[in-house]
This record gives structure tokens, sequence and C-alpha cells, in this order.
């Protein structure tokens, strides 16, 4: 559905469907799928720049435009990334468009399995645990139900000098408000992503426990490093931030 609203190629019919489903009732979804990957390119080469050269992306959706490992190893030479998937499908599908690809593995777990990631082989022997690691949730962690223990689970096995990075689906931030957010819900929990929970700004910020948010802060993800101009879509439905390990 992801790739669908981005333009991509790489979406079944069933997706395509469930996608025209929720663009019905909120047609600003698209723009805000666009500026989500936005804000993951301009996150993933912030955190280069600050010397980071090993990612874990978790809920990576199929392989599309500006995925994770294609900015970081544009940024990084040598960046070395864990794409994290619940879905089988999606699995098979990236291994096959990224099998040609370098220090980039592909790991089937759901997100709500923290342990069962951090102990993958493929995990352990790509991603060294003593050296500062960049953990993503970019727009995933409204599907969990809780997500603190996901959060805490990576966050105890950060060095310091590590970073959290995430995008939230937020209740004040959706235009027609509960009803419209209800209606989109509906949609996905007929999928293979039920369940779930929009947070508040403050739920969300104290999913950074530990960290300290780098500026300019939890914002609308077009507000967050961006110069350039965006439209006033792009800044509903998710808050953005990136926060440092103390």
């Amino acid at each position: 559905m992801y790739d669908y609203y981005l333009g991509g190629k790489d979406n079944f019919a069933v997706d395509r469907e469930a996608a025209e489903k929720v663009l019905s009732s909120a047609p600003e979804i698209r723009q805000v799928a666009v500026e989500n990957r936005a804000f993951l390119g301009r996150v993933v080469e912030f955190l280069a720049a600050e010397g980071i050269r090993q990612f874990i992306d978790i809920g990576t959706g199929l392989p599309t435009r500006g995925n994770v490992n294609e900015v970081a190893q544009a940024a990084a030479s040598g960046a070395r990334v864990i794409c994290v998937d619940h879905d089988p499908v999606v699995c098979t599908h990236a291994r096959a468009l990224l099998e040609d690809t370098g220090n980039v593995a592909v790991v089937q777990a759901a997100m709500e399995q923290p342990a069962q990631i951090l102990a993958d082989p493929a995990v352990r022997g790509l991603i060294d645990f003593a050296e500062p690691v960049a953990v993503l949730f970019f727009s995933v962690l409204h599907f969990a139900t809780d997500a603190t223990p996901i959060v805490t689970a990576f966050r105890d096995m950060m060095t310091p000098g590590s970073y959290l990075a995430l995008s939230h689906g937020v209740p004040s931030q959706v235009p027609g408000g509960s009803e419209t957010a209800g209606e989109v819900r509906q949609v996905y929990g007929r999928s293979n992503s039920p369940g779930g929970a929009f947070r508040t700004e403050a739920e969300i910020l104290e999913l950074f426990s530990g960290f300290e948010i780098v500026e300019p802060g939890l914002v609308p993800l077009a507000d967050w490093r961006n110069s350039e101009p965006a439209a006033a879509a792009a800044r509903t439905w998710l808050l953005g931030g990136v926060g440092r390990l103390r």
C-alpha cells in the first residue's frame, strides 16, 4: 500500500484496492506517504553525517524509491543495513531485489518480537552493538498496541551515541478527526497490520525515554530539517523525531 501511495510498481492488486479505500476517506494520505519518505531520506542523511554506519529499519515494507539502504550507502560507503518486516511476501521480494546489494540483510520478524530480531544471525553478523547504531521506526509503531517494550528492547542493546528515529500517527493531526481515523483504521484492520493505536504527542515523547531529542524536536514531518516548501497535507497525520542515546 505504501509503495502504491508513492507511485511505485512493487505492489499487488489487493494492496491497490485497500489503498484506494483509504484514499477515498483520506485523500491526503498519498501526500503524507510522500512526505514520510522524504523525512526518511533527511533523517538517514543526517545520521550518516553524524557518523552512523549501522541501521536497523523496522517495518521496512517492499523496497521502493529512496529506501534506507539506498540513502545510507549513498551517504556513507560501507553502511550496513538490516531490513525487518513481518510479511513473508515482502521479505521474499526484498531479498530478490537486494540480493546483489552488499552489507544489507532482510529479516522476517514482527516488531513485537524484538528479542527474535536482536538474536537473528543476520543481525548478529552485520550489526556490532558495541558501536553506535540507528534504529528506525518509520510509520509503524502506531500498528503496535504497546510500543514501549519494543523500543525499550532495542534501547537496552544500544551504546551511547546511538539513535532512535520514528514517525508516528497522532490523533490531533488527522483532518476529519476521529471519524476519518476510524475509517482508515478499519481498512488496515482487515489487512495484515491490524491492531495498534495512534498516540498523543506526549505519549510519543515517552518512547524517547533515555534519548535526547535533536532539534527541531517532535514535529510534523515536513518541518523536520526541511528546506523545501511543503503542502499543508504534508503536515497532517504524522509527527516525526530523532533522539540520541545519552
